[in-house]
């Protein structure tokens, strides 16, 4: 996609916020045990911003792979987590952290709120992260779970990711 003159829009975003983990290298498993705080930036968003957050269980988080050199983005595909057991996949049939964009989009458990600081359990997220948006999950967007396909080794490969 490009404007009239052939350049490619380009977007900036600017953080709402950043993650507080005890996280600050990259794993790949047991991110269920992890509690983490996100600081709201009070110069981005007023007190208000959270009224009615503390009544849902859980968060969607977008945030930045801010660690995650542009560079070493993958447009293609690759074995997901390396795993040459696993069949290639294409960027976007994955959730890698190697995205075009160095998005990450991650659900978590909420706590409590408390004023701009968000209490939060297995946002696998590092200490640091730029957070982009947190909107309150809400089943009614969910897909139901008889429509939902996933391939057979998924489960397998992922087994470890949220577990103590």
């Amino acid at each position: 996609m490009q404007d009239p003159n052939g350049t490619p829009p380009s977007y900036v975003l600017r953080p709402i916020g950043v993650v507080r983990s005890p996280r600050s290298v990259p794993e790949h498993d047991h991110w269920g045990e992890v509690t983490s705080v996100i600081e709201l930036d009070p110069e981005r968003l007023a007190p208000e911003a959270v009224t009615g957050l503390e009544r849902f269980s859980h968060l969607e988080i977008v945030f930045h792979f801010h660690l995650i050199p542009e560079t070493a983005a993958v447009t293609g595909d690759c074995h997901p987590r390396d795993r040459t057991d696993l069949p290639r996949l294409g960027i976007l049939a994955q959730r890698l952290k190697e995205r075009p964009n160095r998005l990450g989009v991650s659900r978590c458990e909420l706590v409590r709120v408390d004023g701009l600081t968000l209490h939060v359990r297995a946002l696998d997220a590092l200490d640091g992260t730029p957070v982009l948006d947190v909107k309150p999950y809400q089943k009614l967007f969910a897909p139901r779970p008889d429509t939902v396909r996933e391939p057979d080794w998924l489960h397998e490969a992922m087994s470890r990711y949220y577990a103590p």
